[in-house]
């Protein structure tokens, strides 16, 4: 079998962050060969980095079980999907005066690092249709997690007018057609999130009809001591935030205050993050001092890639998917 990318990175990825970066790729591979199952944590602003691209064939070929997203990455990868061609690249980001910013704004385009999402074709585009869902079920009584409304709208087809992108691109359409379990702690801080605030405040919706948080966390401790028998749940963190600690807390929780003493430890963690070691960051937390929280077993396969995301994630999963 040709693999392109396990020769390259094996040949030329001997040391320091490169050596890490295959370590704990075939960390992986061998946690899902010998029957383990994979948790994803996206933060960051990886679906407007096209982590689809590579995410959504992971998704396909079943090496990730459940994810964990931001509110942000939820929403942004449908954003692509359907805007794709309004999207401005500024490369010259580090150079914009506080008027360039502004005059962005005025073009309806909210930057991201060096890429413009333009608010019309993406946020508007999917209001007029997630909101008719919204409405449908409360009229209904019926009340579904936000990313459940997502699956919905992209199943139901509504979008396909506006597809802009290769659908198989798409992470969330990937995941949609499988059902894949999604946690989305903290999906208030989204636009989507924000739109859903306006129209509770308006008093055409109630803040009932939308699951919450802890409900995704009620959903969550259902989910994983279903899964964690044999080799158990790996843990593999893009970035930090809320994506990664809300969900791996899932554990001490079962642990200390479920009293579910027999609740089996994450059984592989992988982290990639350029938040550098610090007092008090979450972000920038080794791996062993999730030992201390009851997050991790001493004898947990723990890996850390102190480098970009948007660099290392596309090669490592490229990696798991040519050896697994």
């Amino acid at each position: 079998m040709n693999k392109p990318i396990t020769e390259f990175i094996e040949k030329y990825y001997l040391h320091f962050n490169s050596a890490a970066l295959v370590d704990a790729s075939k960390g992986y591979v061998a946690h899902l060969k010998d029957g383990g199952k994979m948790m994803i944590t996206l933060a960051g602003a990886m679906s407007t980095a096209e982590i689809g691209k590579i995410l959504a064939e992971m998704i396909r070929q079943d090496k990730v079980d459940i994810i964990s997203c931001t509110g942000a990455n939820l929403e942004e990868d449908l954003m692509n999907l359907v805007a794709h061609s309004h999207y401005e690249r500024v490369p010259h980001y580090r150079d914009l005066t506080a008027q360039d910013e502004w005059a962005l704004l005025e073009r309806g385009l909210n930057r991201v690092t060096d890429t413009c999402i333009p608010e019309e074709e993406a946020f508007r585009r999917l209001q007029k249709h997630i909101v008719e869902i919204w409405k449908d079920a409360e009229a209904k009584g019926e009340r579904y997690f936000p990313h459940e409304y997502m699956y919905k709208m992209l199943l139901s087809g509504v979008l396909e007018q506006y597809y802009e992108i290769p659908k198989e691109n798409s992470w969330m359409l990937a995941a949609a057609e499988k059902n894949l379990p999604i946690v989305v702690p903290g999906w208030e801080d989204s636009t989507m999130g924000n739109i859903f605030s306006s129209y509770c405040i308006k008093g055409e919706l109630q803040a009932s009809t939308m699951k919450s948080g802890i409900e995704y966390m009620m959903f969550l401790a259902d989910w994983y001591p279903k899964n964690s028998g044999g080799k158990g749940v790996g843990f593999f963190q893009i970035g930090g935030g809320i994506a990664g600690d809300f969900p791996i807390c899932v554990v001490p929780m079962l642990y200390q205050d479920m009293e579910m003493t027999d609740i089996p430890f994450w059984s592989y963690f992988c982290q990639i993050s350029d938040s550098t070691t610090s007092y008090g960051s979450y972000s920038g937390a080794v791996p062993n001092e999730k030992i201390t929280w009851g997050k991790l077993d001493i004898t947990t396969p723990k890996f850390i890639v102190e480098s970009d995301a948007t660099i290392c994630a596309p090669l490592m999963f490229s990696y798991i998917l040519e050896n697994s």
